[in-house]
């Protein structure tokens, strides 16, 4: 009885994570100056990627991630193509600490999510009639941690400019 208490007791402390759905939430893709852009023989294309992502509560156990990468590539300064995915997961989790729980939304989902985009964008970028673009992998833990850097930098800043009013 005192065994099944103990193993009742780390089940507890270790917490629950399930994935429920990955899907992609919206989608768009430009190519504002076709088809004069595919006259150019050299594809050598400025290629700039943005990444983005935010975490929406749907219930006490249930999160909702959205992945935002946004790319942009130009050739000779004229906009090859703009395309912008939004990747979608829902998580469910439970006794998890909120620390964890942060580290887990922030990081954790959004890399779980990256490759769907990453397929995403280069299956449309292709049938944009652009060579395939493949994402370079992404170090998630890398951006949480200097998110959270920026975040603790605000608010010192914030607690000293309220001290000295």
């Amino acid at each position: 009885m005192a065994d099944n208490q103990q193993a009742q007791g780390a089940q507890q402390s270790q917490g629950k994570f399930a994935i429920q759905k990955i899907y992609i939430k919206d989608v768009s893709f430009e190519t504002p100056n076709s088809p004069a852009i595919f006259s150019n023989t050299e594809w050598k294309p400025d290629i700039n990627v943005q990444l983005g992502s935010q975490a929406s509560k749907l219930n006490e156990t249930i999160h909702e991630i959205v992945l935002t990468v946004t790319v942009t590539a130009k050739q000779d300064e004229k906009t090859a193509f703009l395309i912008e995915v939004q990747q979608a997961g829902i998580f469910q989790t439970e006794g998890i600490d909120p620390q964890q729980l942060n580290h887990l939304l922030g990081s954790y989902c959004p890399n779980l999510l990256f490759p769907y985009a990453r397929e995403a964008v280069s299956d449309i970028v292709t049938r944009g009639g652009f060579p395939q673009l493949l994402l370079a992998p992404v170090n998630f833990d890398a951006l949480y941690a200097q998110h959270v850097q920026q975040q603790q930098a605000q608010a010192e800043a914030e607690s000293q400019e309220a001290t000295a009013h």
